[in-house]
């Protein structure tokens, strides 16, 4: 006898119209982090899931802090669960600077306008469009799905995944991988090819404060133990230093595959550093896309001394972002420490892991294959966060983290400028598509 696989259900037109009309309310709650919190949009998540009989727990790490946790069965009860987290919160908005009110969610010239439209409630809508689809179609997941709206990403997760994590970790029970914000949405290669970059790793970050300490003295008399000056220089030092690259496994395999489709020969291995700039020059706007995650990076970004214009300090404070690859934290501190002259002390204000997975598995095959079937001219490839995501709290319980969310762009849509920025939107089609997307997913995970 020959078993088949259950044949799939496709996302419905329901689906892909209720996916709008989700994210529009989603971003008309103002859960603005820190000035607001995240409860009554959980509340109205929790109703959303009863409406088609999904039950859920809502979590609270704090008054008004709202986490909202559910799990959907699987056809394998003896396979991991698979986590599907989004955020809750968004970064404040000024009405001022905007087109439209930054949460009205505003449908306007084929997109949905407001804060959160792509971070992320455009990804927490097409979850709960897809298991709102599979309620009410009877249909089940390849595996467990455990879904998590959360709080305070975007201060970090104190409220939020951390908490959960620390305090709640039964919650996640069984689970073995996660998908979360971070990749999964489409880069123009060309007017016809797109890249769907899947975060497959996140670089750590390092935020440190700098101390220099002098000799106080007045204004007018000269001072060769100035910590305002030893600081700047030190901040001036760290400012221009410039990081090698440091080509790790996923940004290469996102260059050799844009090396492949445009046609281009490149050599990645040079060890001279001009060398190697010079090769990367040659894969255009996607060199130029992937900059960031190329090497290591220190950003002076705060700087605080004196108290009046003739008095020289004898103590200067500056905060520096540092930002680091995996494998590559030892040459950040390495590397600053050796930038700062010897009356600067260095200590951590936020110190945070980097992460990376393997490219590979089951369900790395399932998301390059919902891409393909959705859009024929994708190519899914690996790809490292420059920043961070909740999914760094999800390895403190041994799952493999993932970023991918599904979502197809106009070629001429500038994405990363949309995030945390002014006129944040979505294209309405391409909410449509990560319905199609997920769908597809959930059924072959």
């Amino acid at each position: 006898m020959t078993s088949t696989a259950p044949a799939l259900v496709p996302a419905s037109d329901e689906a892909q119209q209720e996916v709008v009309d989700l994210c529009a309310e989603l971003i008309r709650f103002d859960t603005s982090n820190p000035t607001s919190d995240e409860r009554a949009c959980a509340d109205w998540v929790v109703a959303r899931l009863a409406d088609v009989g999904i039950a859920s727990e809502l979590v609270e790490s704090a008054p008004g802090r709202a986490n909202v946790i559910a799990r959907i069965p699987g056809t394998d009860p003896a396979r991991g669960a698979l986590l599907v987290h989004g955020h809750l919160d968004v970064v404040p908005a000024d009405a001022a600077e905007w087109q439209v009110p930054p949460f009205s969610g505003e449908i306007r010239d084929g997109y949905l306008w407001g804060r959160g439209a792509i971070d992320m409630k455009d990804t927490v809508a097409v979850m709960l469009a897809t298991a709102r689809h599979f309620a009410r179609t009877g249909t089940r997941p390849a595996r467990e799905i455990v879904l998590a709206f959360l709080a305070d990403e975007e201060a970090g997760g104190r409220f939020g995944a951390h908490w959960l994590v620390e305090h709640r970790p039964e919650l996640f029970t069984g689970v073995t991988e996660a998908i979360g914000e971070g990749g999964g949405f489409s880069y123009a290669l060309d007017d016809t090819r797109r890249l769907y970059p899947i975060e497959n790793a996140q670089r750590g970050m390092a935020w440190m404060e700098l101390t220099a300490t002098g000799r106080a003295g007045h204004g007018s008399s000269p001072n060769t133990e100035n910590a305002v000056t030893d600081l700047a220089e030190s901040l001036t030092r760290i400012g221009r230093h410039t990081f090698p690259v440091r080509l790790i496994a996923p940004v290469r395999a996102v260059l050799e595959e844009a090396a492949r489709l445009q046609g281009v020969d490149v050599d990645l291995d040079t060890e001279n550093a001009e060398d190697l700039e010079a090769e990367l020059a040659k894969l255009g706007h996607v060199a130029d896309f992937l900059q960031v995650v190329l090497r290591n990076s220190a950003n002076p970004t705060m700087f605080s001394a004196g108290y009046q214009t003739n008095v020289i300090p004898g103590r200067a404070t500056a905060r520096v972002d540092g930002r680091f690859l995996p494998g590559h934290e030892q040459e950040l501190i390495d590397t600053v420490d050796a930038l700062l002259l010897p009356s600067v002390s260095r200590e951590w204000v936020n110190h945070d892991i980097a992460m990376e997975t393997s490219f590979d598995g089951p369900l790395v095959d399932a998301m390059c294959a919902a891409v393909r079937a959705e859009d024929p001219d994708g190519h899914p490839v690996p790809y490292c966060n420059p920043g961070g995501t909740d999914a760094k709290a999800f390895t403190k319980l041994d799952i493999r983290c993932f970023g991918f969310k599904g979502l197809k762009l106009p070629h001429d849509l500038d994405y990363s400028r949309l995030f945390h920025g002014v006129d944040e939107r979505v294209p309405l089609e391409g909410l449509r598509f990560g319905v199609r997307v997920m769908t597809r997913l959930w059924q072959d995970c």
